[in-house]
C-alpha cells in the first residue's frame, strides 16, 4: 500500500480511506462485531485511513476495531457544527465514542462555499482552539461544492478538502467535473489536503466502475481516496487496482458488483423531512409518497435518518 503526506498537514496515509458509512445504520446495517472486523482487516492489509461523521453513528465500529487489531488508524470525522456549543458537543461525542484522545482530522460537513463557512465560523473558532490543545490534530471541509473547493483556498484554517469526484460529475451540486478538476487542481498546488468522495457516484456507476476508477487513477491531484466496502473481497479488490493503478476483470468481480439504489417502502406516509434534508435535491412528494429522482441520487443513505418511520433504504 503507497502511502502519501497528505497536503501540508503532518498525516501520512494510505491512497485508499475506508469510508464508513456503507457499513453502518445508513446503509449496510452490518452489526458492530462484523463492521469492526471488516475495518480491522483492512487495516491489517495497509490501508490506515478511515472516514466516518456524526450522522454516519459508526463511532463504535471504529472504536471496537481498533481494539480488534491493536492499530490506532487516522481518522477523520465531521460534523454540521455551527456554533460552540455545537461543536463542542461534536467533538466531545467523537472523542467519547471513539475511544481516543484526539482526532485527526475533523471537518465541517458539506460546506457550500465562503458564505457557509462564515455562517459556521463560531464552531471554526471552537475547533481551532481544540486544535491548540490537541483534541484535533487538523481541520477541514467536506463539500459536493466547487464554489467551495474554491474558496477554502483563501483560508489557512481549512487544511483538507473532502470534494465529490466522479468522472460523470454526478453529484457535483454547481459545476462540471473539469471545473472541479481545476478547483481541486489548484487546492492541491496550494498544499491542501484531497481526499475524494464518492467515486463511483453513491452506486450509480458501479457498472461502469473500470472507468470510474481509471479516471481517478490517471488524476494526480488527489492524496486519497474514500471508498465504502462492505466485504472482505472489496477491500482486496480494491487494494489490489490501486497498488497496481489496474482494474481487473473477472467472475467474481462480476458477481459481487451491484448498482445501488435508494428504494422508498409502502409505508411511507409522505411527510417530507427527507426531502427536505436532501442537498442534492433528489426527493419529492407526490400523491402523498415520497418519489426519489434516480439522476440527482448519491445512496448516500442521508435522507433516512430523517425519516421516523424508516421507510427510506439503500438497497
Amino acid at each position: 500500500m503507497q502511502y502519501i503526506k497528505l497536503g501540508s498537514t503532518s498525516l501520512y496515509v494510505s491512497k485508499i480511506c475506508f469510508g464508513t458509512l456503507t457499513i453502518g445504520p445508513l446503509q449496510k446495517k452490518l452489526s458492530v462485531e462484523d463492521g469492526a472486523r471488516l475495518l480491522a482487516y483492512a487495516y491489517q492489509k495497509g490501508i490506515n485511513f478511515v472516514d466516518t461523521a456524526e450522522l454516519y453513528e459508526t463511532y463504535e465500529y471504529i472504536r471496537k476495531s481498533i481494539q480488534i487489531s491493536g492499530i490506532r488508524p487516522v481518522i477523520s470525522t465531521k460534523s454540521y457544527a455551527y456554533d460552540k456549543k455545537s461543536a463542542e458537543f461534536s467533538l466531545y461525542k467523537a472523542l467519547k465514542e471513539l475511544d481516543v484522545d484526539y482526532i485527526d482530522l475533523f471537518m465541517l460537513h458539506e460546506q457550500e462555499g465562503e458564505h457557509t463557512f462564515k455562517g459556521h465560523y463560531e464552531a471554526v473558532e471552537y475547533f481551532l482552539k481544540a486544535k491548540e490543545k490537541g483534541y484535533i490534530k487538523h481541520f477541514g471541509i467536506s463539500t459536493h461544492y466547487v464554489k467551495a473547493v474554491k474558496d477554502a483556498i483563501k483560508y489557512p484554517e481549512i487544511e483538507v478538502i473532502h470534494p465529490i469526484f466522479n468522472y460523470k460529475g454526478i453529484g457535483i451540486v454547481d459545476g462540471t467535473v473539469d471545473e472541479m478538476a481545476e478547483a481541486i487542481k489548484q487546492a492541491y498546488i496550494h498544499g491542501k489536503g484531497i481526499f475524494a468522495m464518492k467515486i463511483f457516484g453513491g452506486g450509480n456507476l458501479l457498472s461502469n466502475f473500470r472507468q470510474a476508477l481509471e479516471f481517478i487513477f490517471d488524476f494526480p491531484y488527489l492524496h486519497s481516496v474514500a471508498i465504502g466496502m462492505q466485504s472482505i473481497f472489496e477491500v482486496d479488490y480494491n487494494i489490489r487496482c490501486f497498488e497496481e493503478k489496474k482494474v481487473y476483470l473477472n467472475k467474481e468481480l462480476l458477481e459481487n458488483v451491484k448498482t445501488k439504489k435508494l428504494h422508498v417502502e409502502s409505508w411511507c406516509e409522505g411527510c417530507g423531512e427527507c426531502a427536505l434534508h436532501c442537498h442534492q435535491n433528489a426527493l419529492s412528494v407526490k400523491d402523498g409518497k415520497v418519489v426519489v429522482d434516480y439522476s440527482r441520487c448519491l445512496c448516500c443513505g442521508y435522507c433516512s435518518s430523517y425519516c421516523k418511520l424508516f421507510a427510506l433504504k439503500v438497497i
